[in-house]
């Protein structure tokens, strides 16, 4: 039911940029705050900093521009990492991200939200006793396509530069099915963003 979802925005989507006013395109770049949540994720869990960045693509709806359509793509690092006396457990998740985002602009403030489909680039686990260590950098037990939900808020300048923040959740489980059994563990994931628009 979650992919018929997203297929279906992700149409409607296509089917906005045929109606498409005015095309802008944009960089940015900026911080995760990234953890994984979910019942089977542990409560040990802490936020792990990393990296954002890419291009968006802004397809105006309007004749003012304030309404558009706003896919993007998207470096990011995502994880979490937690610690148990002298056991700790840090997990790198570096993922490319397709948000495909309406956002609606109030000349200054701007809003968006929208859903968002991930691939798995790589990965890297590591296992840590005090003494010694393990790292890991197969991808077998990892989903290599999540689906998820962006919502964020943000300031646009009229010369170009623009400073944002989203909330990212994925819905598609972290890891694979173990023997039918899929664990509750979703990305979650706070991104503050710089951006600069070209043709504004």
């Amino acid at each position: 039911m979650k992919k018929i979802f997203f297929s279906l925005a992700l149409v409607a989507g296509v089917g906005g940029l045929v109606q498409a006013q005015s095309v802008q395109v944009g960089v940015k770049a900026g911080a995760n705050l990234a953890t994984v949540v979910g019942d089977d994720a542990s409560d040990a869990n802490e936020s792990k900093v990393g990296l954002n960045a890419g291009v968006a693509f802004r397809f105006g709806l309007d004749a003012e521009n304030q309404v558009a359509l706003q896919p993007e793509l998207l470096y990011s690092v995502k994880g979490t990492r937690s610690q148990d006396g002298k056991n700790k457990s840090d997990l790198t998740l570096h993922s490319l991200d397709i948000p495909v985002l309406l956002r609606l602009d109030a000349k200054g403030p701007f809003f968006e939200l929208g859903p968002q489909i991930g691939f798995l680039l790589a990965v890297r686990s590591e296992l840590s006793d005090g003494s010694s260590s393990v790292v890991g950098r197969n991808k077998d037990a990892y989903n290599k396509v999540s689906l998820g939900a962006v919502a964020g808020v943000g300031y646009q300048f009229s010369s170009g530069p623009s400073v944002g923040i989203r909330y990212n959740r994925d819905f598609s489980s972290v890891y694979e099915k173990i023997q039918g059994t899929q664990a509750q563990h979703f990305n979650s994931i706070f991104q503050f963003q710089l951006g600069y628009m070209f043709g504004r």
